[in-house]
């Protein structure tokens, strides 16, 4: 009985390491490292390309999720309300394309030309960037403000509260969090629950 009661255990254990290991990453005020990945339009984008910004909202994103389509249009937004304050989105793919064939790079060209979306839309073909950060679901957002030549994470989590819609939203996680380090104050909210599809991660 003991012997069945162990070995449920560890098998209880080995089954939560992955998900461990995979949601390991930045951690609010940490310095995040730049990156280098392609554009729809075939350039590479860093966010030292972006040399009057104030900071970066990082949305890790797709095309397939009903999640990111359901912020498709708030992302949008965000971007056309705060990059001109300095706030640029910088949208980020991080799904395999094997598993899940809709957010293949030329399904990405295609969908940003369609939506029209102002902002780059990445490719993060080795998903690396997206273990970095500690991505896991889509949409996922890090917002980054800019000091001292650095990229310091200041939120990680959702867009806002309401998910499905758009117009009972209550609290507006990512607008709340640069209004406050606009007025040079600490980030209240840092951390929420990110609502979404899980990342489709390559298969080893």
């Amino acid at each position: 009985m003991k012997w069945t009661i162990a070995l449920a255990f560890v098998f209880a254990l080995s089954a939560f390491t992955p998900l461990q290991q995979e949601n390991k990453g930045y951690q609010t005020g940490d310095e995040v490292a730049d990156f280098s990945l392609k554009n729809i339009n075939g350039k590479m984008v860093s966010m030292a390309n972006f040399k009057s910004a104030k900071g970066f909202i990082v949305v890790f994103t797709c095309n397939h999720c009903p999640f990111s389509q359901a912020y498709e249009s708030r992302i949008i937004d965000l971007h056309k309300r705060y990059q001109p304050k300095g706030w640029p989105v910088i949208a980020i793919n991080p799904n395999d394309a094997v598993r899940e064939p809709e957010d293949s790079y030329a399904n990405m060209q295609k969908r940003a030309l369609e939506k029209k979306y102002p902002f780059p839309y990445l490719h993060d073909a080795t998903q690396e960037v997206a273990r970095r950060f500690g991505a896991t679901r889509t949409p996922h957002v890090f917002l980054i403000k800019k000091a001292d030549n650095k990229f310091v994470l200041h939120y990680i989590g959702a867009i806002d509260d309401n998910s499905e819609e758009p117009e009972n939203v209550q609290q507006r996680y990512v607008e709340t969090a640069i209004a406050e380090l606009e007025a040079g104050a600490s980030v209240t909210r840092q951390v929420t629950k990110a609502i979404g599809c899980g990342i489709k991660w390559k298969k080893n």
